[in-house]
């Protein structure tokens, strides 16, 4: 019986014997024959091995150039940041700014400053640093040591039950986190303005407790109208934020004490808001040209 195809199928193989005489192993196994292997006529070789397949030639890739060959591998970039989260630059102490060139006329409402107002209780304080941030023509933050303060719902120690260990240690708390609040502000481009009752007789307290939380180019302004200016203004407010007349005028006789400091001074006795706030950036030009020494 003749294939139609192809050569003789191989006789069975016998266990334990060799291959079978007359019987050539590469026609059991394809491939490739040795030299001097005989192939039978017309037949037709098979297939490289897949790639991958064991025996398969290894992929030949052209030689990298000299500069890259020598390179070490790059590692991939890490997989972009879906949770939404957005990294800020770390708070520091904000810098003094540097006084702009003689012929140059500097200009506090397009300059990232950080401002801390001065005065007693009834000055205008929160009034005109409201105004002020609200009307500038970049980002301006108005960071209030009052509104701070009153975070503390349970166990505020309130100024009007008198001057005590915890009253001091609530002020300090909120100044230091008003001072973290700005630093970071600055940090992200917002400037920010301050306001507090700093007492020109204990400096350490007060001015220099600022300077420690925020850093030396804080700006201080200190708004010291009449005492029957802040009285009245005083008789208008509620809850803890009013105070005593005596209370009243035994703080801004102390405040006085800022005449003669070198600090800027102005007397918003007869000025509304929105003049005071343009007093405020006259006075801030004058500090950013020359930053007065505290």
């Amino acid at each position: 019986m003749q294939h139609a195809v192809g050569s003789p199928l191989p006789p069975p193989h016998q266990p334990g014997h060799g291959p079978a005489p007359g019987w050539s192993p590469a026609a059991h196994h394809p491939g490739p024959h040795p030299p001097g292997a005989h192939q039978a006529p017309g037949a037709v070789p098979p297939p490289p091995p897949a790639p991958g397949h064991p025996g398969a030639p290894a992929a030949q890739h052209p030689p990298l150039p000299p500069d890259q060959a020598s390179a070490a591998p790059v590692a991939p970039p890490p997989p972009p940041d879906v949770s939404g989260h957005v990294q800020l630059p770390p708070g520091g102490p904000v810098a003094r700014p540097a006084p702009p060139p003689a012929q140059a006329v500097p200009d506090p409402t397009t300059t990232t400053l950080a401002v801390l107002l001065i005065g007693p209780a009834g000055a205008g304080k929160t009034s005109v640093a409201k105004y002020w941030a609200e009307h500038r023509r970049v980002p301006t933050a108005h960071i209030s040591l009052d509104d701070v303060r009153e975070w503390v719902r349970s166990g505020f120690a309130d100024p009007r039950s008198g001057w005590n260990d915890h009253s001091e240690a609530q002020y300090r708390l909120a100044r230091r986190t008003c001072g973290f609040a700005a630093r970071n502000f600055l940090a992200n481009g917002i400037s920010c303005v301050l306001d507090d009752a700093v007492f020109p007789d204990r400096p350490v307290v007060g001015l220099g407790g600022w300077k420690r939380h925020v850093g030396p180019g804080l700006l201080p302004v200190v708004l010291l109208p009449g005492l029957d200016i802040v009285l009245e203004r005083n008789a208008q407010r509620s809850g803890n934020r009013r105070l005593s007349d005596e209370e009243v005028a035994r703080i801004h006789g102390r405040m006085a004490g800022w005449y003669g400091s070198g600090l800027p001074i102005i007397d918003n006795s007869q000025l509304d808001v929105p003049t005071t706030a343009r007093v405020l950036d006259e006075v801030l030009t004058r500090s950013i040209a020359s930053p007065p020494a505290w």
